[in-house]
């Protein structure tokens, strides 16, 4: 591999911006990389553990001089970000995100780019439940999927390249309108994600089941929710607030599921049980197959991560 930009700028180091960072190393895909995040205690973090090349105390900073710059931040913080760094930004540059809602991030983004620098939004579906500038590492994009969600009238050359990007850093990539990978994302991660944090806010109210029992016999089942609803609570809150539209019209069909599948229960209608299972098992069996999970014991995780 070689490099492919000359110097890539990441704005926020947490998971996502940390595990671009080492799989970008793994693959001398660029000449050097900056990086800036608004806490100075993830800033001396990044630091302490060799993360970024260089990092820097303001984003003003991080993205001069970068051919690449990639907002890592919460999608409600990009719009301010880009109003912050537009001024400082290279002619010619790619200004990208890894947002998990990309109507929202091309409406607040957008209008602050100057007209001399590409914006190309995407979306890598790749994470776990831990996050912070520790919790990256280099194969977290290895056989999984990046979006690339680009705007109307974008430079094919700048598309190009940072699709060879994310290729060199292990993921697939495809091109999505963003209002269909809005809806896409909500079936496959936004809904799923709010289901999981509501299920574990009910076993948190019903108190005649104790927390002790919750936690011991969470193999049941349970344990998969908590891994989900572990997950960074900013992130979440501006995911559900951005892409408000999507996420509503599948809980609205989800409801009605539920409400058919009630029925069911109480109507001791087993054949519809049966056939629903049924159904929705070929779903898992279509993931295992395209190599998105495994059907190892334990989904594969064994001790390797609490």
């Amino acid at each position: 591999m070689s490099v492919i930009y000359e110097r890539v700028a990441l704005i926020g180091l947490g998971l996502i911006a940390s595990s671009m960072f080492w799989a970008i190393k793994r693959g001398g895909l660029a000449g050097e990389v900056t990086g800036y995040a608004r806490s100075r205690e993830t800033r001396d973090t990044a630091r302490d553990i060799g993360l970024c090349d260089r990092v820097c105390e303001s984003a003003l900073e991080a993205v001069e001089g970068a051919d690449l710059i990639v907002l890592c931040v919460p999608v409600g913080a990009m719009g301010d970000v880009a109003a912050e760094i537009a001024g400082a930004l290279k002619p010619g540059a790619t200004v990208t995100d890894v947002g998990s809602v990309k109507r929202h991030v091309i409406e607040m983004v957008g209008p602050y780019l100057p007209q001399n620098v590409h914006f190309v939004p995407a979306h890598p579906l790749a994470g776990t439940e831990h996050s912070g500038p520790r919790s990256g590492f280099a194969e977290l994009f290895d056989n999984r999927w990046c979006l690339l969600v680009p705007v109307e009238g974008t430079d094919p050359d700048a598309i190009e390249r940072l699709r060879e990007l994310w290729l060199s850093m292990g993921a697939n990539v495809d091109e999505m309108d963003a209002d269909h990978h809005d809806l896409v994302l909500a079936v496959t991660s936004h809904a799923p994600h709010l289901i999981a944090y509501t299920m574990v806010g009910v076993a948190d109210d019903l108190r005649r089941v104790t927390d002790s029992e919750v936690i011991k016999y969470s193999a049941a089942g349970f344990r998969d929710f908590t891994r989900i609803a572990a997950s960074d609570p900013t992130m979440w809150r501006d995911v559900f607030l951005s892409n408000k539209d999507a996420t509503l019209e599948i809980l609205g069909r989800f409801t009605e599921e539920l409400f058919a599948l009630q029925r069911a229960i109480r109507t001791g209608d087993g054949d519809h049980l049966h056939a629903y299972f049924t159904r929705t098992r070929a779903i898992r069996r279509g993931i295992i197959e395209a190599g998105q999970d495994t059907d190892a014991p334990n989904f594969g995780r064994g001790g390797s991560r609490p």
